[in-house]
């Protein structure tokens, strides 16, 4: 059996462990660090989700919102807990929080060749956005400066 409660700083070696363990599974050195891990959960108190099992992270949710919509972030389960029903109790768990948070909208990002997530997702009923094209930036001195001229 699995229990799901919300995120804290002191989750993030077991979280980040299972991340290594997520096959195809992408982090950044600065967002995905501890301090960049802690500085999300500060700044969305009560929103991200880890689930447990035998006293172990098994699954995990980044959760958070900017006051209009929420997202999902490196949504992961355990490869041999999945299945069990822990990545849909932990998206519920995040969705009500939204909810509370008066959030009524929330999106992710999965990766096209993440055959297992893009299953999930429609398997869990959202919805593939076929209209949007999704543009990212780096924000470091370099890209900025370089963007500047």
């Amino acid at each position: 059996m699995f229990t799901v409660r919300g995120m804290e700083a002191a989750d993030y070696d077991q979280v980040y462990a299972l991340w290594m363990t997520i096959r195809g599974f992408s982090i950044r050195t600065i967002d995905d660090s501890r301090e960049g891990v802690e500085r999300f959960l500060r700044r969305n108190p009560g929103i991200s989700v880890v689930a447990e099992m035998d006293g172990q992270v098994v699954g995990a949710i980044l959760c958070g919102h900017d006051g209009r919509r929420g997202c999902l972030y490196h949504v992961c389960v355990r490869q041999d807990c999945r299945m069990h029903g822990i990545g849909r109790a932990m998206v519920v768990s995040c969705m009500k929080a939204l909810q509370r948070e008066g959030i009524n909208k929330v999106s992710l990002i999965a990766f096209t060749q993440n055959d297992v997530g893009n299953a999930f997702w429609k398997q869990i009923g959202w919805t593939r956005r076929e209209d949007l094209n999704y543009y990212d930036f780096v924000l470091n001195r370099e890209n900025i400066e370089n963007f500047n001229l």
